[in-house]
């Protein structure tokens, strides 16, 4: 970029390629198109060999851009996991997070030494970087509306997107280091690893704890601070692990996943505040990525690159999946369903800028390789996700989020909570209106959602069979309250439940 260049005109091209992307992530919701596919082709346009003529190669800039939109992402996605549905999977997570993804990097790695011509340590390096699940491409694609999966798929595949790049890092950087010492010690790797998974997790259990703490008690005199306060604390978070060689990526992603089961001030606000913050770097970072790549690069890499990216989807990451997933209750098609969510993305582009910083032999190969496998991935298996989830019958029906006119934010000195629970259709209650229902007197029934219609509620509103019951209820007599609408008619034997939505 030259560098006699107008401040004024970086500030206008710059917003104009974010509302562009903004504009285009409409069209991609609607017609299935991984909007992180289009954020990477939009700044391929802009760059040097595209329309925008905009000449970019500062890996420095990429790569630490690219680390600071990992941190926010992973911290947002845990944030908004909720640890219910999270723990039954935990134990495969976990598995599928470190043995699989060792295991899909050494099946790349293998595959490169023996058709691709690399050595042995150049082909385990290319293995390690495209070797994770991306989560910033997972939680994107299904968070959308496109896609609804049954059970406990979508909880696995998110926790794992956002726990395996410790993985793929701690390989990438040892192998680095291995590359350019010219040695190979067992034991000092082995400790690195074991500290840099101990330690992230220790911030991690330490820092979701101190966060929440110094929000609740902080009490700042203005609020328009507490979304400074978290964004700081996060950045302080994977600070704080890396400076004591932790991981910092597995430091802040289990920071947002604990603080998701804790109550503290603002919780909505700081969600939805990280959730738009997660978009702002995905965008930032993937518009960075487009322009550090020269589309004629890509030219002589195009054979490699479909042989890796049809391996890495027909026999890595199947391979690994079925393989780490052997001890566990899945079926044959979610186990399928789960080899065909290994999105690449943002993370191995990242970690290919290590290796174009460290500058080892064939670097500037393996980042175009591993560009142009991220790009086929997404194409491919991004766009075919809700086709496979249900020829696959593991699609479950889309539900759409219900926007509540009404908001509560925990405070100090409030022990109430606003719950949604759903009138059973053998309800005592259906019929009745809400002043005989003998409702603890610490609760307020605030809105009656009918047919997606809210209505204001009074004592004198009658409660329907499938009402949807919002409720200003304190945690002592929010059991109360589920009784009052769990009571069961005399004429009928089974025992309803009130859903808390």
């Amino acid at each position: 970029m030259p560098e006699n260049i107008n401040v004024d005109f970086i500030f206008l091209a710059g917003s104009a390629l974010f509302l562009f992307c903004i504009i285009l992530s409409k069209l991609s919701s609607r017609f299935g198109l991984p909007s992180l596919l289009l954020f990477l082709s939009i700044g391929m346009l802009a760059g040097s060999e595209g329309l925008g003529g905009i000449h970019f190669d500062n890996v420095l800039f990429a790569k630490s851009l690219g680390v600071l939109a990992l941190v926010y992402i992973l911290y947002s996605g845990g944030l908004d996991t909720d640890w219910e549905n999270v723990r039954p999977v935990v134990w495969s997570g976990l598995t599928l997070s470190l043995l699989g993804t060792f295991a899909t990097a050494g099946c790349v790695g293998i595959f490169s030494v023996y058709v691709l011509g690399f050595s042995l340590l150049e082909g385990f390096l290319l293995g390690a970087v495209v070797s994770s699940t991306d989560a910033a491409a997972v939680f994107s694609i299904l968070g959308s509306r496109n896609i609804s999966l049954k059970k406990r798929l979508k909880p696995l595949l998110e926790f794992e997107s956002g726990s395996n790049d410790p993985m793929a890092v701690f390989m990438t950087v040892g192998i680095i280091s291995i590359i350019e010492s010219a040695q190979f010690d067992l034991a000092s790797l082995g400790w690195f690893f074991a500290k840099q998974m101990l330690l992230g997790i220790l911030v991690g259990f330490v820092m979701s704890r101190v966060i929440a703490a110094i929000v609740n008690r902080l009490n700042l005199e203005y609020e328009g601070l507490y979304p400074v306060l978290s964004t700081s604390l996060v950045l302080f978070t994977y600070g704080l692990a890396s400076f004591f060689d932790g991981n910092g990526f597995l430091a802040v992603y289990l920071t947002g996943l604990l603080m998701a089961k804790q109550n503290f001030f603002y919780k909505k606000n700081l969600r939805r505040f990280h959730d738009g913050l997660a978009w702002l770097m995905q965008i930032a970072m993937f518009l960075t990525l487009g322009l550090l790549v020269f589309p004629s690069h890509l030219i002589p890499v195009i054979i490699p690159g479909i042989l890796i990216s049809v391996f890495l989807m027909f026999v890595a990451r199947p391979l690994s999946v079925h393989l780490c997933l052997l001890p566990f209750k899945f079926t044959m098609n979610e186990k399928h369903m789960i080899s065909w969510v290994g999105l690449r993305g943002a993370a191995p582009i990242i970690l290919a800028t290590f290796v174009l910083m460290a500058k080892t032999p064939q670097s500037a190969a393996i980042f175009n390789i591993i560009f142009f496998v991220v790009i086929t991935s997404v194409l491919l298996q991004g766009t075919t996700l809700p086709l496979i989830a249900r020829f696959l019958k593991v699609d479950a029906p889309l539900q759409q989020k219900r926007r509540s006119p009404i908001e509560f934010e925990q405070r100090e000195g409030i022990d109430a909570e606003l719950v949604e629970l759903m009138v059973p259709y053998n309800a005592e209650a259906a019929g009745k209106p809400i002043y005989e229902l003998n409702l603890p007197p610490d609760c307020l029934v605030t809105l009656v959602c009918r047919n997606d219609k809210f209505v204001m509620a009074s004592g004198k509103t009658v409660l329907e069979a499938g009402d949807v019951v919002l409720a200003l209820v304190s945690k002592e007599s929010l059991k109360k309250l589920q009784a009052v609408l769990n009571k069961v008619k005399q004429d009928d034997g089974n025992k309803p439940t009130a859903i808390e939505l």
